[in-house]
């Protein structure tokens, strides 16, 4: 007789920031004035530009499916956009819009994962990575990395934890929940290791364009079979649109198109004639004016964790999130964002989300709040701490 549910799901834990984020949700609604710092998500408006594109389409009352791979207009404006920011040529066939980072990161999973292949990634790391290996029942492998190498995986790890079983790597740059960046002949050096193995490298950029001290290479740079994985949310604040891209080596495009024909039909139809203005000069400089802002609150919000007994022993340089260790201050930082959060109106993450890797000794706090919202949440951290 089978069981139900799937089996696999005994091993998808819940994303805990969600549950935290309802939490806050609730306290708003009895009232409280809550400080969110949770959710990776920008606060800033998606941009004019784009709104007027989506009203405009929306108006024409044409809003029916596109091709699987996303409009041929807005996957020839990707590739343009890897021309003029990175300098490379990838072609528009190679470029699948989706529905958001997490339709790439599935599509990638369901065309790479074999059930008992084994796939590294870096813990802490973005949590939903894990389940989207374990949806195709994959086994992720933790990476524990670590401070001193600014929470990014070193080849000699990667190495080291490879054995006949591993598919391939997951890597991000930046990364989530430390806001570090991978060095780039370190990232050169992985995805070499990983070709001659005979592996396959997935690298999530989702958060380029939101970088604050220097300008990361795509690992396009370093190979053009490589799936790299982006996403509309992050640096182009839409969010809610559930849109990305996935840029995938020619001779997987037509596997990865039959997936998104039977698990999406297509992206949203408005989402992406949205996004044909995402690349426009008026747009790019909103962004930049909203990236040296994101800046502004780092170099504040930084240094004010430090003088609260926060450590960080990694300096974040992009992203919008600041991994900070606690263990100063509690021995369980579950408990601490809980305690918090109720007594303090204040909605930070605990480690508990991003792996194994000491997660009671860390906290993540996004920078997503404007400069006097984080200076009132430090205050009440203060009042908070006694």
């Amino acid at each position: 007789m089978p069981t139900f549910p799937a089996s696999r799901l005994a091993h998808i834990a819940p994303f805990y920031v969600m549950e935290l984020m309802a939490r806050a949700r609730a306290l708003e609604a009895a009232g409280r004035d809550i400080i969110h710092m949770e959710v990776g998500e920008p606060d800033f408006p998606t941009p004019e530009p784009i709104v007027a594109a989506a009203q405009a389409q929306i108006a024409s009352g044409r809003v029916f499916y596109t091709p699987a791979l996303g409009l041929p207009e807005l996957r020839a404006a990707i590739a343009a956009f890897y021309t003029t920011r990175y300098g490379i040529d990838v072609p528009a066939s190679r470029i699948v819009v989706t529905a958001g980072a997490s339709g790439a990161l599935l599509l990638s999973m369901a065309c790479l994962a074999e059930a008992g292949s084994e796939w590294l990634l870096s813990d802490p790391g973005y949590p939903c990575n894990r389940n989207f290996v374990r949806s195709f029942d994959g086994r992720p492998v933790s990476i524990p990395v670590r401070a001193r190498n600014n929470f990014q995986p070193t080849l000699a790890e990667v190495e080291t934890h490879w054995t006949e079983r591993t598919a391939g790597v997951l890597l991000a740059s930046p990364a989530n929940p430390t806001g570090t960046l991978l060095d780039d002949d370190v990232l050169a050096d992985i995805a070499d290791f990983v070709r001659q193995k005979g592996g396959q490298l997935v690298v999530d950029e989702i958060y380029h364009g939101l970088t604050y001290e220097r300008d990361p290479a795509t690992a396009l740079q370093f190979g053009d079979d490589i799936f790299v994985v982006q996403s509309f949310s992050k640096y182009f604040n839409m969010t809610g649109w559930r849109l990305g891209w996935l840029v995938v080596p020619e001779r997987f495009t037509r596997e990865i198109e039959k997936l998104a024909q039977n698990l999406f039909i297509s992206p949203s139809t408005p989402a992406q004639h949205a996004a044909l203005a995402a690349f426009s000069p008026a747009t790019l400089s909103i962004l930049e004016e909203r990236r040296r802002e994101f800046k502004r609150r780092r170099d504040f919000l930084a240094p004010a964790l430090d003088d609260l007994g926060f450590r960080q022993a990694a300096k974040p340089e992009g992203a919008f999130y600041v991994y900070a260790n606690c263990s100063e201050l509690t021995d369980n930082s579950d408990r601490f964002a809980r305690d918090l959060l109720d007594a303090a109106g204040v909605a930070i993450t605990p480690g508990l989300d991003f792996g194994s890797n000491q997660p009671e000794k860390y906290l993540r706090f996004a920078y997503t709040a404007s400069v006097e919202r984080l200076a009132e949440a430090v205050d009440r951290i203060r009042r908070f701490l006694g």
